[in-house]
């Protein structure tokens, strides 16, 4: 009897102890601690768990971490007050709680990233980008009643044109040419083509058309397009720039551009044409000293286009570099974007970070922000085309950039965390590259 008692008053007291834990702040500080922490080099951060015990806290490779202030570890701390942990120098390590210095309760994996600091952007931008070949739009039939050449040599809207007989395509008026001179030979063409992002050979015959009195391959190919947007973001020792923050694709077939080789230059915005629900707006603009190239276009990705840039393209509000924000320091509240609405001035804007999507791996869409500041919503009716791009930044750091506008909404639109662009432009590693994951 004696037993069945100290049992049940056992279980009772067990019982009481999950339900304080499950409502105590600190256990529940500690259930939701993440498995991963990340931080860039030189830099730190505060841990709270609020637990009225002491601990010790140790770390698998002690030369990357330091904790509140101690280089020489395990350091004892009382988790009643946070504690400092402070990252000395690129790499991984395993961070290990241990309660009373014996009972290991809690461990994370610490990745500390080389420190990266940017200049933000805001300027606009004009953009000239050549695809990689001559990209195929639409199929035009040569003679009456039949498919076109292009269609039964298994040529599909979306594919392009890289070589004729071996020659490099750069031009469409090559394309006639070779059509013409191999239609009056009665020669077919061997035409390699880049499909679905594999190389792949076909040949065809062009065919006279009436009409036109030419020959022709029943194809309509473009191989070029040029916009308006937002430069992002510089890298001053990398040379290195982003912009735009999602990817240029083609008007007519909505798929995204192959890059050949591009250019962006300075643009001068002449007018707003304000947005309204149903009705996005846009800048209006012209390209500004076409001859000063800024950069180059290296690549045309989900986030944006990158690039080379040998020096600040100037005209910005920020001349020296800042810190960037990782995903996860992202919050949601006030906030604040640069832009231009007229000639080349960039300005700042105030917004609110409303609704933030977590993300572990690059996705578009992170953010959703609101236009607040009455000068802006003024002017544009909140985001238009063209702003694409804008950096967003927030508590002295840049954490994102302007992507896409609600079209109902022209004051709310989306955003994309800024480390997903630094990740395409080659500025910032990506996850798990800083050395082996521990298993």
């Amino acid at each position: 009897m004696g037993q069945r008692k100290l049992k049940k008053w056992l279980g009772l007291f067990l019982v009481c102890i999950l339900v304080w834990g499950g409502t105590s702040t600190g256990f529940q500080q500690c259930f939701s601690f993440p498995k991963e922490m990340r931080l860039f080099a030189g830099s730190f951060k505060t841990l709270r768990l609020s637990l009225p015990t002491s601990a010790t806290v140790s770390a698998s490779n002690p030369d990357l971490v330091e904790i509140n202030g101690k280089g020489h570890l395990p350091v004892r701390v009382n988790l009643k007050e946070p504690f400092i942990l402070t990252s000395k120098k690129t790499g991984q390590a395993q961070v290990t709680l241990k309660l009373f210095g014996k009972v290991p309760f809690k461990r994370f994996r610490l990745q500390i990233l080389p420190d990266i600091r940017v200049i933000p952007g805001g300027q606009s931008i004009g953009v000239k980008l050549r695809a990689q070949g001559m990209l195929v739009v639409g199929h035009h039939r040569v003679k009456e009643g039949e498919p076109s050449p292009g269609e039964k040599a298994d040529i599909h809207i979306g594919d392009y044109i890289l070589t004729i007989n071996g020659e490099p395509i750069r031009d469409m008026n090559q394309v006639g040419f070779i059509a013409q001179k191999a239609g009056e030979a009665d020669q077919s063409i061997r035409v390699e083509l880049l499909h679905d992002g594999r190389r792949k050979k076909v040949t065809l015959k062009p065919e006279f058309d009436e009409r036109e009195h030419g020959y022709r391959l029943g194809l309509y190919i473009r191989n070029s397009a040029t916009g308006v947007g937002t430069l992002t973001f510089y890298d001053p020792e990398r040379k290195k720039y982003g912009a735009l923050g999602h990817v240029i694709t083609d008007m007519d077939t909505g798929q995204p551009i192959a890059v050949g080789d591009g250019t962006i230059v300075h643009s001068n915005v002449t007018s707003i044409q304000k947005g309204a629900s149903g009705e996005p707006g846009e800048k209006r603009a012209i390209f500004f000293q076409e001859n000063q190239k800024l950069g180059n276009i290296t690549q045309n990705t989900q986030f944006g286009i990158f690039g080379d840039m040998d020096r600040h393209p100037g005209g910005g509000m920020y001349q020296k570099s800042v810190p960037v924000a990782l995903a996860e320091e992202v919050k949601e509240g006030p906030a604040q974007i640069l832009t231009v609405v007229e000639g080349q001035k960039v300005e700042k804007y105030d917004i609110e970070i409303v609704h933030l999507i977590r993300q572990k791996y690059p996705a578009t869409k992170g953010l959703i922000i609101k236009v607040t500041d009455p000068r802006l919503l003024k002017k544009t009716g909140g985001i238009v085309q063209g702003m694409s791009g804008s950096p967003i930044l927030q508590n002295g750091k840049l954490a994102g950039a302007v992507t896409h506008v609600f079209v109902n909404d022209p004051s709310s639109g989306y955003g994309t965390y800024i480390e997903w662009m630094l990740q395409d432009a080659k500025v910032m590693p990506t996850r798990g590259q800083q050395g082996p994951a521990f298993l």
